[in-house]
C-alpha cells in the first residue's frame, strides 16, 4: 500500500461519517453570515476526529480546526454559505464536504507527512468576503499552502493552470431626491427612480466600452412605493469584475461617473458605500496545480477537456495573495444548469454530487500529500510565500 492508497482508502471511509452533515448543510441552506447551524455541524465532526478547534476569531460564523504538529502547514478552506432564494446553488455543500474528507484523511497521515493540518471554515464567500478579515487575524500567516475545490457544470475544464477568477468590488449607490404630489406638483419633486433609470441606460451603454471579459452588474434594490408620489429615495446594488485589480479600479471609475450621470440629471444627491471589500484576482500556483491535474489524471478524470469559465470571482483570491494556494474545480457529471441557479442547487444534492465530492477529496489529499513529501517543493512553497508577504 502506498501513502495514496491509504489516504484513498480514509477518504472513502470517512465519507459515512462526512456525507451526513454536507447533506445537512443542503438541506438547511443559511446565507452569509448566518451559518450557525452549518458551524456547528462542522466543528463538531473535527472535534469528534480530535482536532483543535479555536472558535475565538471576531466572526461567530468562522473557525480554525487544528490538528498535528509537523514542519508543512497545510490550510484546507471550508465553505459553506447559500445563496439567499437558491440554497447551495454554488455547491459549497459540496466544498465544506469535500475539505472536511481532505482535512480528516491528511489528519491520519499527518505524521508521516509531518503536516499540520488546519480546516479552515471561511463564511460569506457569496458576499462580503470572509476570508479576508480571516486573513487580516493572522489564520494564514504560517500557513504554507492553501487549497480548496469547487464544483462546476460538465464541460468545464478542471485544469487549474491558466485559469483564475476576477477581481470584483460590490457596492449600494443610493440616491436621495424629493417627494411630492405626481399629479398636483410634480416639479416640485425630485425623482430618484428617474435617477436609477438614467444610471442603468449609462451602464448599459457603457458595457459596449469595456472589455469583453469583464462584468459589470446592477440591481434595483429600492424605487419608489406608490405612482402617485414623486419618489425621495432609491437604492441600486452594483458589481464590477476584471481579471486585474487594475483593470477593475479602472472599471469601477467608470461605473461611477454614469451613477454621477443619473444624480447630475435629475437633481438628487447621490451617496454610493462599499458592500464588504474588494476581492482580490485568483492566483493558481503551477507545481500545485501539475499535482492536482496528476491526481485527476489517476482517477479517471480528464482535466484538460472542456471550456475554461468565462467568469467569477472568489475571496480565495485574497488568500491566494498572500499564500501559495490551489483553488481548482470539479465537473458534476452530466450537469448544464449554470452556477448560481436553482438547477445547480439541485444537483449539488444528489448522490453522484457526493460520490464527485469524494472523489475531489481524494485529489486533494493526494495534492499536498505529494507536495508535503517533497523537500523542494515545501522550500519553493516557503520562498514564494515570503515573496508574496512582501
Amino acid at each position: 500500500m502506498t501513502v495514496r492508497d491509504d489516504l484513498r482508502t480514509a477518504v472513502e471511509r470517512l465519507r459515512a461519517t462526512v456525507e451526513p452533515a454536507a447533506r445537512a448543510l443542503h438541506a438547511d441552506p443559511e446565507t452569509a453570515d448566518e451559518e450557525l447551524r452549518a458551524v456547528e455541524r462542522l466543528v463538531g465532526v473535527l472535534a469528534f476526529h480530535g482536532f483543535e478547534v479555536d472558535r475565538t476569531l471576531g466572526d461567530p460564523t468562522a473557525f480554525v480546526a487544528r490538528t498535528g504538529t509537523g514542519r508543512t502547514t497545510v490550510a484546507v478552506c471550508l465553505e459553506y454559505d447559500a445563496l439567499p432564494g437558491i440554497g447551495h446553488g454554488c455547491g459549497h455543500n459540496l466544498i465544506a464536504g469535500a475539505g472536511l474528507l481532505t482535512a480528516l484523511a491528511l489528519a491520519e497521515h499527518a505524521e508521516w507527512l509531518d503536516l499540520t493540518v488546519l480546516a479552515v471554515g471561511c463564511p460569506a464567500e457569496e458576499r462580503g468576503g470572509g476570508k479576508i478579515p480571516l486573513i487580516e487575524e493572522g489564520v494564514f500567516a504560517d500557513v504554507d499552502l492553501a487549497i480548496m475545490v469547487h464544483p462546476v457544470p460538465d464541460g468545464i475544464r478542471l485544469d487549474p493552470r491558466g485559469t483564475s477568477s476576477q477581481a470584483i468590488g460590490q457596492f449600494l449607490a443610493t440616491y436621495t431626491g424629493r417627494a411630492a404630489h405626481a399629479a398636483a406638483a410634480p416639479h416640485l419633486g425630485r425623482n430618484t427612480t428617474d435617477a436609477v433609470v438614467v444610471a442603468e441606460v449609462a451602464l448599459a451603454l457603457l458595457r459596449q466600452q469595456v472589455p469583453a471579459d469583464h462584468r459589470l452588474s446592477a440591481n434595483v434594490v429600492r424605487s419608489g412605493s406608490v405612482p402617485n408620489v414623486i419618489p425621495d429615495h432609491a437604492t441600486i446594488e452594483l458589481e464590477c469584475r476584471a481579471w486585474t485589480t487594475g483593470e477593475y479600479e479602472a472599471l469601477r471609475g467608470r461605473v461611477a461617473r454614469c451613477l454621477e450621470a443619473g444624480a447630475l440629471a435629475t437633481d438628487c444627491e447621490l451617496a454610493v458605500e462599499p458592500v464588504g471589500r474588494p476581492y482580490e484576482p485568483l492566483r493558481q500556483d503551477d507545481v500545485l496545480g501539475a499535482l492536482w491535474c496528476e491526481a485527476l489524471a489517476e482517477l479517471g478524470l480528464d482535466p484538460g477537456a472542456g471550456v475554461p469559465l468565462a467568469g467569477g470571482s472568489t475571496d480565495m483570491g485574497n488568500v491566494s495573495q498572500v499564500v501559495p494556494a490551489l483553488h481548482p474545480w470539479v465537473r458534476l457529471p452530466g450537469v448544464t444548469a449554470s452556477l448560481h441557479s436553482p438547477g445547480f442547487a439541485e444537483a449539488a444534492g444528489t448522490d453522484a454530487a457526493y460520490d464527485v465530492m469524494t472523489t475531489a477529496a481524494t485529489a486533494m489529499a493526494w495534492t499536498v500529500a505529494a507536495a508535503a513529501a517533497d523537500p523542494d517543493m515545501v522550500s519553493r512553497l516557503r520562498l514564494q510565500r515570503q515573496e508574496l508577504s512582501r
